[in-house]
């Protein structure tokens, strides 16, 4: 009970619930397979690299969703603060799979400022793969810094603090079924 208390307290309230998240992942997965679809599948592979933490359960929902053979990987950044620049963005964990002449899509949980998209899109296209794109769970469009281009996206958001949905502050709420706008009084306290 007391866990539930806390969460109630927490959340302000749903920006996104399962039924609509499910669905647009749906779709996306959808829309890329279908652009997908003409892969010569004995010499191209598609591969998803998934940004964690926060795209952990996006990128697993997205993938069971695709119609198309695909690889899945991983990288890790740090950086997240409200004022990172692309200098401040650094690889923690690489990608495993040797991606050049590879399709490339980048799956990240929410653009805000930019600047992480960007130095993903500029380390991945310095690797040579046959294409890269971008498939972004959240925007934050009044928070951009550099502008980066969004092949497919889920949702836009206001400029609130979520969680869910693999989103998360100081490492709790991400696993909720939904995107919640947090209470500004839990963030800044």
């Amino acid at each position: 009970m007391g866990e539930e208390n806390e969460l109630s307290a927490a959340i302000e309230r749903v920006l996104l619930d399962e039924a609509a998240i499910s669905g647009r992942v749906r779709e996306l997965a959808d829309d890329i397979s279908a652009d997908y679809a003409r892969m010569r599948h004995n010499e191209e592979r598609l591969v998803l690299v998934g940004v964690l933490k926060g795209a952990f359960v996006f990128l697993a929902d997205l993938a069971r969703q695709l119609s198309i053979p695909h690889h899945v990987d991983f990288i890790a950044l740090s950086s997240y603060n409200a004022s990172a620049t692309a200098s401040e963005v650094r690889l923690i964990m690489d990608s495993r799979i040797n991606v050049a002449g590879h399709h490339v899509l980048i799956v990240e949980d929410i653009v805000d400022t930019g600047h992480t998209l960007d130095y993903l899109l500029r380390t991945f296209r310095a690797r040579h793969p046959r294409s890269l794109k971008s498939c972004v769970f959240l925007s934050k469009p009044d928070r951009r810094q550099v502008e980066v281009e969004i092949d497919y996206l889920g949702f836009e958001i206001p400029d609130v603090w979520v969680v869910g949905y693999g989103l998360d502050y100081a490492d709790r709420y991400r696993t909720l079924p939904y995107i919640g706008a947090l209470r500004r009084e839990v963030y800044e306290a």
